[in-house]
């Protein structure tokens, strides 16, 4: 915990806004919990976000997290979203975007003000052709405004700079640990997982939204090759997306032992069910499945992409992206090897002991705000 105090010499406490979007790429969590951490540490603090994102995320009604006020966005056109965002920064001693989208309306919205701006990037945006040029550009935007920029990984930060960010770091995020599980949970596990529709076969899920980046496609892939295992695993997909559509037409087409459950807010708990975790996206930065995961000591088989190799270490089975048959072996060789999962179960709490906390993080990030206001005091 920090010791640096947010109102010396009398001084009013530190007015601190956050700028959020859809609170995807574990951006939602992160700021949920950042603004809690601040106001326990005497700061003030106001999330501006769209009033979907706020309710989702508790920043709305009765015992809103932690104390911070709430400035909805208005949705539709960006000046509607810069005018909010301006008119939340009055009087603010720094704001933080939170995401690419809301690093360049946070820009725009303190144009001609002093106020510091910084930006968290919590991952790569993914672009080809003409969209790939706007999405450079945004970065450029973003980079070049911020006071700084902070990348939950080092290529992140690399990316930043390369876009021209006047001062790029290194700030990882914690993710909340998962509550202590009781220590007789195993009946509260059985009624889960017959809930599930896997009382007698093995459970894997995953989690995470439905679209084309997420590697779906390779998932559903390895699901047929699982049909031949006896008995058959069932793969649950939580997660919300465009996907869900196509996805469902596929699994009923092949007849494919894939469940899609929409939304949950209880991810910890239905990992808790799993035997395997599967994260198979086309690249990640920290990402949340992959931690939460390891916090709760299941097996995990992930793709070999962006941050994931450093996250994860010697805890994880990777397969390359986009590789169907490494993920299908991979899973299978976990399943038909307790031995083996029950090692990676151990070594991805052990990896997970070994990553900031949320106060790690909460006590970095007020470090760069005390810094910033004392420069433009």
């Amino acid at each position: 915990m920090s010791s640096t105090p947010a109102s010396p010499h009398g001084r009013p406490p530190l007015h601190a806004v956050q700028v959020l979007g859809g609170g995807g790429s574990g951006s939602g969590p992160h700021v949920r919990s950042l603004a809690a951490g601040l106001v326990a540490r005497g700061l003030r603090v106001t999330v501006c976000a769209p009033r979907r994102t706020g309710e989702g995320y508790g920043f709305t009604g009765a015992g809103a997290v932690g104390g911070a006020s709430f400035a909805p966005l208005r949705t539709g056109p960006d000046a509607l979203a810069v005018a909010g965002i301006r008119a939340a920064s009055t009087g603010a001693d720094v704001v933080h975007a939170h995401g690419l989208r809301s690093g360049v309306l946070a820009a725009l919205a303190l144009r001609g003000r002093r106020t510091p701006l910084v930006v968290t990037w919590h991952t790569r945006a993914r672009a080809a052709g003409a969209r790939a040029q706007f999405v450079r550009l945004m970065e450029r935007q973003a980079a070049r405004a911020a006071a700084v920029v902070l990348g939950v990984t080092s290529e992140l930060v690399d990316r930043a700079r390369l876009r021209g960010a006047r001062d790029a770091r290194l700030a990882p995020v914690g993710v909340p640990a998962p509550r202590p599980a009781p220590e007789d949970d195993e009946p509260a596990r059985h009624k889960a997982r017959a809930e599930l529709g896997a009382v007698a076969r093995p459970l894997l899920v995953t989690v995470g939204r439905l679209e084309a980046d997420q590697g779906h496609g390779p998932l559903l892939d390895a699901a047929r090759a699982w049909r031949e295992l006896d008995p058959e695993p069932l793969l649950i997909m939580a997660g919300e997306g465009r996907e869900r559509p196509l996805l469902q037409r596929r699994i009923e087409t092949e007849g494919l032992p894939v469940r899609l459950v929409g939304h949950r807010d209880d991810v910890p708990d239905l990992l808790a069910t799993a035997d395997v975790a599967i994260l198979s996206s086309r690249w990640e930065a920290r990402s949340v499945l992959a931690q939460e995961a390891l916090h709760a000591g299941v097996p995990l088989v992930a793709t070999a992409v962006g941050g994931v190799p450093d996250l994860v270490g010697e805890a994880a089975e990777l397969v390359p992206y986009g590789d169907a048959a490494a993920l299908a072996a991979a899973v299978s060789r976990l399943l038909a090897d307790p031995v083996r999962r029950a090692e990676l179960s151990a070594a991805g709490r052990e990896q997970a002991a070994t990553w900031p906390s949320e106060d790690d993080t909460v006590a970095h990030v007020l470090s760069v705000y005390d810094e910033l206001s004392r420069r433009v005091r």
